[in-house]
């Protein structure tokens, strides 16, 4: 059975709604802004940012993709996709209803310094480095859709018909991103946006987890 583009781009548009990756873009714009630098400007730091998340995420897909040629059981994998899904989606819906839920899907805070210190530096360089830490950093906490699809990618296609599936969900995956640097053209409108990300964050993981089970639950029984 061929694998079907809709699965793809659920857990496409499902791995976008990344709080990591939108709230490091927006003290990015932010601190960029306070600097005093252009428009322009900003908006080539942004996509500097954006084009190392989405190499790293492209990097990180191609890499898992080639390492599960090694595997003989590629029904398996894709059912054990589904299972990691679901446990993703579990768990972020736990942190979404109890505050004090031990388990915390999120950029580690030994990473922090990190980031903030590649930040600072605002030169393309340093931010090039700040998006893939970045992608780095949050992939192991937000990267279980990304994971399930790459078990279905393996079982379903060829590696050449998986590199393309691969652009396309890292198209999607950083779209929001896109449109946040288009919209940032200003500080205030940082601030707004960044007060509407921390106001209904809690609103996005519930929905969001919800939908990861949904979806962990249709790519179970189509694997």
């Amino acid at each position: 059975m061929d694998l079907n583009p809709f699965i793809v781009t659920s857990a496409a548009l499902l791995d976008s709604i990344n709080p990591c990756a939108i709230s490091v873009l927006l003290l990015t714009i932010g601190f960029l802004l306070s600097l005093g630098k252009g428009k322009e400007h900003i908006f080539k730091m942004g996509f500097v940012y954006i084009g190392a998340l989405y190499l790293t995420y492209l990097s990180i897909g191609l890499g898992v993709l080639q390492a599960l040629t090694f595997f003989g059981f590629p029904h398996f994998i894709a059912k054990a996709g589904a299972i990691f899904l679901l446990a993703t989606g579990l768990i972020n819906l736990s942190g979404a209803l109890y505050k004090n839920f031990p388990i915390k899907l999120k950029i580690p805070q030994f990473a922090h310094p990190f980031l903030a210190k590649y930040m600072s530096h605002a030169s393309y360089s340093s931010v090039f480095i700040l998006g893939v830490l970045v992608g780095l950093f949050e992939f192991p906490c937000t990267g279980g859709p990304y994971l399930t699809i790459l078990a279905l990618l393996h079982g379903k296609t060829t590696f050449a018909t998986g590199f393309l599936y691969l652009l396309y969900y890292n198209l999607i995956f950083v779209s929001p991103l896109i449109i946040i640097l288009a919209a940032a053209n200003s500080k205030k409108v940082i601030v707004k946006l960044d007060e509407w990300r921390k106001k209904h964050t809690r609103r996005v993981d519930y929905v969001s987890s919800i939908l990861m089970i949904i979806l962990s639950a249709v790519i179970f029984l189509s694997a």
